[in-house]
Formats: C-alpha cells, structure tokens, sequence
C-alpha cells in the first residue's frame, strides 16, 4: 500500500476550514470526500460587542480559533485601533496565529501544545493577579481555559463570536455514515470533539451499525488530539493522533499507518 493512492478520506470540518486538509489528500493521490458534521456560524452577540467597547482596557485577549478572530473583526472592525497598547495576545496554534498575522497583530505567546492546557502552562511564570483577559469564542468550547485563567487571579471576558452547529443539511453526512457502513470509507478525520459527536447523532439509528463499523477496523479513524480522541475512546473506537496537533501532522501520520 502506498499511503493514500487511491483511497477515499473522510473529512468531517466544516467546509470553509477543509481546504488544507483537501489539498494534503489530494496531493498524496487520496480522494477526499468533504462531508462536514459541523458549521460554524458568527454573530454579533451582546457579549462580543461588550468586549469590543473593552478593547482599551483589555491587558490580555486570548484566540482559540480563527473563526474568533475572523467573527470579532467582522463586528468590530476598529477593535485593533482601539485596543490597549500594551495589550499582549496569545493563540493556541500555528493555524490562529497565521490569521492573527493576516490583520496586522503579532503573538506573544503561541504554546508548543496546541490545546487550553497547552496555554494555561505558557501563563504560569506570568502574573495575571487583576489582568483582565478577553476571550472570543464559541460557548460549546470547554471551560478549561478560562477557568484556569480566573484560577491565577484573572478577569475573564467571554465573548461568544461564533455558534457551532449541526449543519443544516445533514445529506452529505447520511451518505458519509451509509457508505462507512458498507465499507465504500477507508479512512476518516475528525479535527474537533464536535465533529465527531455530531457525526454519531446524525447517524441516529444507524448509530450502533456505524460504531462496529470503526470498530471491526475497515476504517481508519484519525483524531487531531487527545480532546478530540476522547468522544471516540468513549464509544470503544480506536483512532491515531499526530504528536503535534495540527492538520498537516494528523495527515501525514494517518498516511503513514496507511502505508502498511
């Protein structure tokens, strides 16, 4: 077996995010099929647009996706002319930095692990007793990071820019579960926890077939991280991780086990 020549990959992210992953596929001879089990949809919430007004007095803002960036920018479009000056950033990877960059603002802090842990540990050695930290994002998010935050002493503005969502038309997904099922899937990716739980929901009573159907081993199964890994662990699914999480790294480890 020569990796992905030939094979069919499920991607399950949303489609405006699939495009890395596509290419990456595609480039090693795999047949991508793009059936998102997750939207993202931004909106001006009143707690976003409170933590607009706060932009000058924000020590810290904190980025945990680039649809938080992405969302705030297009409701406040002045937020980087009026944020404090001595404001610091910091995002959980490569990928939000990379857009951090596109608006003309450069990280302070990008942790060598890509999760809310991994950022938690770069603020240990800072003092955050009274810093007051903005937090855009989606309220499904799990609360690790700005309970850990509010642990050191920190004020925490949680701002919801962005809803994740089963997707509205959930056909793609039905034929992705179907032909998982008949064994038509060689392998497939999820990049978040939501991916995956919104996959065995919209699978309803096809739920237990699609489960056996990861489990008797046909279909490879590739989790981005520990997080991620963990609503498939919980259903008896046995699924590979990179040891850096990122797509490309989630990728290129799934190639390899396909190689054999």
């Amino acid at each position: 077996m020569k990796g992905f020549e030939g094979k069919i990959i499920g991607i399950t992210r949303p489609v405006e995010r699939s495009h890395a992953a596509v290419e990456i596929v595609t480039q090693h001879g795999g047949i991508p099929l793009v059936a998102p089990t997750l939207e993202l949809e931004s909106f001006a919430s009143e707690s976003l647009l409170d933590l607009c007004q706060r932009a000058s007095k924000l020590d810290w803002i904190i980025f945990t996706s680039p649809a938080s960036l992405e969302s705030l920018f297009k409701y406040c479009p002045d937020f980087r002319e009026n944020l404090n000056p001595q404001c610091e950033v910091a995002v959980i990877g490569p990928r939000t930095e990379r857009v951090l960059n596109d608006y003309g603002i450069t990280a302070d802090i990008v942790p060598e692990n890509y999760t809310a842990e991994g950022l938690l540990e770069e603020f240990h050695d800072i003092d955050l007793d009274k810093k007051r930290i903005g937090v855009p994002r989606t309220f499904k998010a799990r609360d690790v990071l700005p309970e850990g935050l509010k642990k050191m002493g920190a004020t925490v503005y949680l701002a919801e820019a962005y809803k994740s969502t089963k997707p509205k038309d959930t056909s793609k997904v039905q034929l992705l579960v179907e032909d998982i099922i008949k064994g038509k899937i060689d392998a497939i990716t999820f990049t978040s926890p939501l991916t995956a739980t919104n996959l065995f929901e919209i699978a309803g009573d096809k739920e237990e077939e699609l489960i056996n159907s990861f489990k008797d081993g046909k279909v490879l199964v590739a989790a981005i991280g520990p997080i991620t890994q963990k609503p498939l662990a919980e259903r008896g699914i046995k699924s590979i991780i990179p040891s850096k999480y990122t797509v490309k790294a989630m990728l290129m480890q799934l190639k390899e086990e396909m190689s054999y």
